[in-house]
């Protein structure tokens, strides 16, 4: 396996990174005339892919020079509001924390005219080996990476997204909330 980086930087890494040049694709348009749920995570992992070979030389570069790369264990979407076909959007994504084998992350589309969230993705990644099919320490480039990116992006303000359960919120008795 290669101990030379498949392409990307050492940092520093912009805080957050973001992504741009997306548009909704009339394929991903559903019966309710907007972006279809599927096409929101689709979109979200052509961004992350994004930022993993440009910053950080993982993903598809990755897996052609070394046989390993990232694959999403566990995603978290919140949709805020809706896209429509035609509309572009935008990404800023953050490394919220990363070891030797796995990176957390939390990314925010917005919509490109006025700037509104639209979703977010809170997501963990971890390495694996194809020639294997289990997971595999990062190389040392790629583990000082994460780590680097982790550090640049440590002093983001917390989203309120991140780390929320999901669930059905009851009212309490007494309380007159509205509900969200």
């Amino acid at each position: 396996m290669t101990q030379t980086p498949p392409g990307g930087h050492d940092g520093p890494y912009p805080a957050p990174v973001e992504v741009r040049g997306f548009t909704v694709k009339p394929e991903w348009i559903d019966y309710n005339g907007h972006m279809n749920v599927g096409y929101y995570g689709v979109a979200f992992d052509l961004a992350l892919e994004e930022v993993m070979v440009e910053h950080l030389g993982l993903g598809g570069v990755q897996v052609e020079a070394t046989g390993e790369g990232p694959y999403m264990i566990q995603s978290h979407l919140h949709f805020l509001r809706e896209l429509r076909e035609g509309e572009p959007f935008y990404y800023r994504l953050r490394l919220l924390d990363a070891d030797g084998k796995r990176g957390h992350y939390f990314a925010e589309m917005f919509a490109e005219a006025d700037g509104a969230l639209c979703a977010t993705q809170e997501g963990l990644f971890i390495n694996v080996s194809h020639a294997t099919g289990r997971s595999a320490p990062y190389p040392e480039w790629a583990a000082a990476r994460l780590a680097r990116m982790v550090e640049d992006h440590k002093s983001l303000e917390p989203a309120p997204q991140i780390g929320q359960p999901i669930g059905i919120r009851r009212k309490q008795a007494g309380d007159h909330r509205p509900m969200a």
